[in-house]
């Protein structure tokens, strides 16, 4: 049964990953800390299991929706390049920075995100489109907190991506498909500094990988790959406005529960 909730949890991550190119990890991280705290895995490392996992599991839905991006012709290279060396090194620093935070903290930063996704979303906040892409250098700093607040999260990337291609005039269905692009480089530079830092943890289950967890990682990836094709599609068809809406308000309740848990 536990293994059918990481497969039914994969396939809703995927589809937010493909639909609004957000990576699936507001859904992913808050139910693996609830299984998890069913489990019986120690409090002080449940936030960083979760996280942990989180960020491996983007790099296959990553993979997933990009492609179907791509064959619609809206992946524009030099850009994601331009930001993925910057998402690379913000997504270990990330990780490392989460890996010294205790549980608590993590959950009281995770809620207040997830409360700020919340009213973003329910209200279909956007900044304005009030400059134009910076140089490369620009891009790279982008990149490099972009990263490091999505690995402290365990998120994809998108939240943040999209918003920030918005504010630079780029159209959203490009910004969608960079999001989804620039997923890969935080998701790998995020798993590697979360494997690192919880090699050799006390306390963790079997079958990890430092802060890693192998069941939860195969039931999420068997089902978030398909359904994030499937996202991706459906975000070149539908107005996914009241979609946001509802989804606004389960992020509310996901940042309530964080608090409760800090």
């Amino acid at each position: 049964m536990l293994f059918l909730g990481y497969l039914l949890l994969g396939a809703c991550a995927g589809l937010l990953a493909g639909l609004f190119g957000i990576g699936g990890g507001l859904i992913i991280v808050p139910v693996l800390v609830a299984s998890f705290h069913a489990q019986g895995i120690a409090p002080d490392i449940v936030t960083h299991l979760a996280l942990g996992t989180s960020m491996i599991t983007m790099i296959f839905t990553g993979i997933s929706s990009l492609r179907v991006h791509q064959q619609r012709g809206v992946v524009d290279w030099p850009l994601i390049r331009q930001l993925a060396v910057g998402m690379l090194v913000g997504g270990w620093l990330g990780g490392m920075t989460a890996s010294q935070l205790s549980a608590s903290t993590l959950n009281i930063i995770i809620g207040s995100f997830a409360w700020a996704m919340a009213l973003q979303m329910g209200l279909s906040l956007q900044p304005k489109a009030g400059r134009y892409l910076p140089g490369p250098a620009g891009n790279g700093i982008a990149g490099v907190v972009i990263g490091w607040m999505s690995a402290l999260f365990g998120i994809g990337g998108g939240s943040l991506t999209v918003p920030y291609l918005s504010w630079c005039s780029v159209p959203m269905n490009r910004a969608v498909a960079v999001s989804a692009a620039c997923s890969l480089p935080i998701a790998l530079a995020g798993s590697l500094s979360y494997l690192y830092a919880g090699w050799g943890e006390a306390g963790l289950p079997e079958w990890s990988l430092g802060y890693v967890y192998l069941p939860a990682l195969l039931g999420i990836v068997l089902t978030s790959t398909q359904f994030a094709r499937y996202g991706a599609r459906l975000a070149h068809h539908l107005s996914p406005k009241r979609l946001k809406q509802a989804f606004a308000c389960l992020l509310l309740a996901v940042g309530t529960k964080f608090m409760l848990f800090s």
